[in-house]
């Protein structure tokens, strides 16, 4: 059963079910084995748990909001 993991910061279910949706179907496509054989997993980092260039996500989200 192939895995695909996904770690990210925080999404929408929409977001979610969208991923899921599309890996799976490029992934079937490229290995040609049924779709029903995947297995998707996403774990969620909370925005203040990640870091880039010395800033959190939060932060940097933050400063794109103004």
């Amino acid at each position: 059963m192939p895995l695909i993991t996904i770690e990210s910061g925080n999404l929408t279910t929409k977001q979610k079910a969208e991923l899921i949706e599309k890996l799976t179907a490029v992934a079937s496509e490229i290995t040609k084995i049924p779709s029903e054989f995947f297995l998707v997993t996403i774990k969620e980092l909370s925005d203040s748990n990640i870091g880039i260039g010395g800033k959190t996500i939060d932060k940097i989200k933050a400063g794109y909001k103004k």
